[in-house]
């Protein structure tokens, strides 16, 4: 990839990677709030401002190099704190909060492909050449945001999936669980040099991408 094919793919894929790590953390924020913890909202980060919750790595680094590269991309924010001692149904509502995050990744996903559809709308039916860029951000959106919703429910501490699976299994499988937890991000790199991360998340994305372009009648570019 030379320079100016990275500099319009980056400028394709910032908005929607930016909304897809920002959103995600809020919604695990306003979701705590609901649940009665309001620790984010002390700490100013129940805020939709991606300046909030960017982490200068996992938000532009690693998802720049990614694409550069031209391989597997996703993206990381700073994690919205949550005090699981606030919330009225501890285990029940951190589970609740967590799959808030993905939750908000495939409204996205669905958002993004209403965009790409009028993007097509204006290029194919008003003649505007100028809105190509839209149906390219609008798959780049359902991209990033279907990665990010099936990755972050893999039943791995701390990914949303191991902490849903925390709050649903016995108290004793939820220990063990809490103690493998400082030892998750190995285990997901692992898994993703050795390409079974791959082998696991690329069936559940690829079905998910036919599902929603299938929905939207949308083109695969």
């Amino acid at each position: 990839m030379n320079l100016d094919q990275l500099i319009q793919t980056i400028s394709i894929w910032i908005l929607p990677v930016l909304f897809a790590v920002t959103i995600h953390e809020a919604a695990h924020g306003y979701a705590a709030r609901r649940l009665g913890d309001t620790t984010a909202q002390m700490l100013g980060r129940l805020s939709l401002n991606p300046l909030r919750h960017i982490d200068p790595i996992g938000t532009l680094l690693v998802p720049g190099v990614l694409l550069a590269l031209g391989g597997f991309v996703f993206g990381w924010a700073k994690p919205v704190p949550v005090n699981m001692n606030n919330l009225r149904n501890p285990r029940r509502d951190m589970a609740l909060v967590a799959v808030a995050g993905p939750g908000s990744n495939l409204l996205m996903a669905l958002g993004w492909a209403i965009i790409m559809k009028f993007g097509i709308w204006l290029v194919l039916t008003a003649g505007y050449d100028f809105a190509k860029p839209i149906v390219y951000m609008g798959a780049a959106g359902i991209t990033i945001n279907l990665v990010l919703l099936v990755l972050n429910l893999l039943p791995i501490p701390p990914l949303d999936g191991g902490r849903v699976l925390s709050g649903i299994v016995p108290p004793r499988w939820a220990d063990i669980l809490d103690r493998i937890e400082p030892y998750g991000l190995i285990i997901l790199i692992a898994l993703l040099f050795t390409h079974v991360l791959g082998y696991v998340l690329y069936p559940v994305i690829s079905w998910l991408t036919n599902l929603i372009y299938g929905v939207f009648h949308l083109p695969m570019l």
